[in-house]
């Protein structure tokens, strides 16, 4: 007979310790014959509506010559079934596993009370082996099974720090009440001389901490248990400690490096590999960004190379913008002024003046894209129209820098060498801990939870890893190294700025302390910007407007004293206003249970009964 039919009932068995199933429905009349000549049942008759008049077992515990623990086990079941056409014999299942192990059930025979043969088969589904008794006959009124099995490694050793033989003696989710039951629990002369002398008995619904009498046999090998009036779906489980050690545990239960911390090493390490992948990508754009090596201070930036260019192929150049903004402003082709807010400027394009480079074109294109007849554009503080322009601006910077042949893509040979050997490491891993949990291994679950997250992580490293980067051409290695040399420039002090500006390339065009020093320091402000010194070029500026007696005529009040205030006003301002974007929308237990603590279903066995 095919176990589908018990299908629903497996889906809740918990393999590793209490077995709790959940109820078989019923069978219908149209599914319940076991061949086409059967008699058919009454209609609407459910082969699970009986009960039990007495449920007796004798469980026989002992040791094989592995120590391993090996049962026993007569069941004599008297069903209570109605006088009518509606039951052919009961079905039994039992688990085949218990925490992690394998306990081979084997069944050796089912007979009535007087001990004739009863017939049966036997069906395997999700981890139930189920027995099915009677054939096409009907049974009718008191009828007596007496079903002999054995199993092995039914004992565990618990959390607790002892042997323990922690059993459901009764399926917690048969729907037919026991009027009486009675079961023996004998244990073999090798497992009593290692009794605790903790011995628990719980009763109840699975979960249930309700405890029952456990009475000790009066040569201490033995334990009863009895009760009466048992509701359907309540179970008996009992808890009998063992000296630790007592029982050789099987293989699965044991512990196993391979598959209990080896899928967690590989998954660590897999991620390390990874990392370091990531500092081989670092490594790789830095090396594209040498040309010669050397670093001259310079302070003269060419046309050629507007801030929108320079933020792209300046590693973390900041606020590409602003630095645009006030590279037009130093160049005559705007004006940075106080708006009718103070904190919120506004920019006057300034007609007349020559427009280095196309850059710089689009950049006032995109700034007065919205100014008044007077070519006057507000700065606003939060805008995503001006966002959407200002980042475009960004965009077109970096793309310029590729059509011009300062960038490329490329990707890093090494890092995607240590991202295959990561990938391996990993896949290595999570097929070491498949095995263990196909294995049925509790104890590999911690680690197959570890490689499982190292394979998400290494998966999304290798994103990183295989993809093209933006790193520089030889050409703009050389423009990159050009910049470094502005960085130099405006880093070092004032004596040596003005020794380099009396130097033989500059002499004919510069003068100490003169108009042509403020220029020069003006022109490089915006790539100071870039620099993050804006700061401390701010206060070179201001003192050589102090020795010269004049303002910056390109932002604010020429005559005004607060220059590096108004400056950083601007940056702010500016910054906020290119970056603003619109908000977004908004059962079992192998703790032990002979000491107290334990619960009805914590154990292993229970299994199912019904209806057939």
């Amino acid at each position: 007979m095919a176990a589908t039919r018990y299908a629903p009932a497996l889906a809740a068995i918990a393999l590793g310790g209490a077995v709790a199933l959940a109820p078989v429905p019923a069978a219908t009349a149209a599914d319940a014959p076991l061949s086409s000549d059967a008699a058919p049942a009454s209609v609407g008759a459910d082969v699970d509506d009986f009960s039990y008049a007495s449920w007796d077992a004798r469980y026989e515990v002992g040791l094989d010559a592995e120590g391993r623990s090996h049962m026993h086990v007569t069941e004599t079941l008297t069903a209570r079934f109605p006088d009518a056409d509606q039951n052919r014999g009961i079905v039994r299942g039992l688990p085949t596993s218990y925490e992690n192990a394998w306990v081979d059930p084997r069944v050796l025979s089912v007979t009535d009370e007087q001990g004739a043969a009863v017939p049966y088969e036997t069906d395997e589904d999700d981890g139930v082996l189920y027995i099915l008794t009677g054939d096409d006959d009907y049974v009718r009124g008191l009828t007596t099974y007496v079903i002999e099995y054995e199993m092995r490694d039914v004992m565990l050793a618990a959390e607790n720090g002892v042997d323990e033989f922690y059993w459901d003696l009764l399926p917690l989710d048969s729907t037919q009440p026991i009027e009486s039951f009675q079961a023996e629990v004998v244990f073999d002369r090798t497992l009593t001389d290692h009794l605790t002398g903790n011995a628990r008995c719980y009763i109840g619904s699975s979960g249930s901490t309700d405890e029952c009498p456990i009475l000790p046999g009066a040569d201490g090998s033995s334990f009863r248990v009895e009760q009466n009036a048992l509701a359907p779906g309540e179970g008996v489980t009992v808890a009998i400690g063992f000296e630790a050690g007592t029982v050789t545990q099987p293989t699965a239960r044991q512990p196993d490096p391979v598959t209990d911390v080896g899928p967690a090493i590989a998954g660590v390490g897999a991620l390390g590999i990874s990392v370091a992948g990531w500092f081989v990508v670092g490594s790789f754009r830095r090396a594209r960004r040498r040309a010669t090596g050397i670093v001259v201070a310079q302070y003269d930036v060419p046309d050629s190379l507007p801030p929108l260019l320079a933020a792209a192929i300046i590693p973390g150049a900041k606020d590409a913008v602003p630095a645009e903004i006030v590279h037009l402003a130093v160049r005559g082709t705007l004006r940075i002024e106080e708006g009718t807010d103070a904190e919120q400027p506004r920019l006057r394009r300034l007609p007349g003046t020559r427009i280095p480079d196309q850059l710089d074109v689009e950049a006032l294109d995109a700034l007065f894209a919205e100014a008044d007849s007077d070519g006057v554009a507000d700065l606003p503080s939060s805008s995503e129209t001006f966002a959407g322009r200002m980042t475009a601006l960004t965009q077109r910077g970096a793309a310029e820098a590729a059509a011009r042949g300062l960038t490329t893509k490329a990707r890093s040979r090494g890092a995607m060498i240590l991202q295959w050997i990561a990938i391996a490491v990993v896949l290595v891993g999570f097929g070491i801990g498949l095995f263990g949990i196909i294995a049925g291994r509790v104890t590999a679950i911690p680690a197959f939870v570890a490689v499982v997250f190292g394979v998400v992580l290494v998966l999304i490293s290798s994103f990183y890893a295989f993809s093209k980067h933006t790193v520089l051409t030889p050409e703009g290695a050389r423009e990159y190294e050009y910049l470094q040399g502005v960085r130099e420039f405006i880093r070092v002090a004032d004596a040596d700025r003005l020794q380099m500006l009396q130097s033989y390339s500059g002499a004919d065009r510069r003068q100490d302390g003169g108009a042509d020093v403020i220029v020069v320091y003006e022109r490089l402000l915006p790539y100071a910007m870039l620099f993050g010194m804006e700061d401390e070029w701010g206060a070179v500026l201001e003192k050589a407007y102090a020795s010269a007696q004049r303002g910056a005529g390109w932002i604010g009040d020429p005559a005004s004293p607060f220059f590096r205030s108004q400056l950083a006003a601007f940056a702010v301002t500016s910054h906020a206003a290119a970056t603003y974007s619109a908000p977004s929308a908004s059962t079992s237990s192998s703790a032990g249970g002979s000491f107290g603590g334990g619960f009805s279903g914590g154990g292993g066995g229970g299994g199912f009964s019904g209806g057939r």
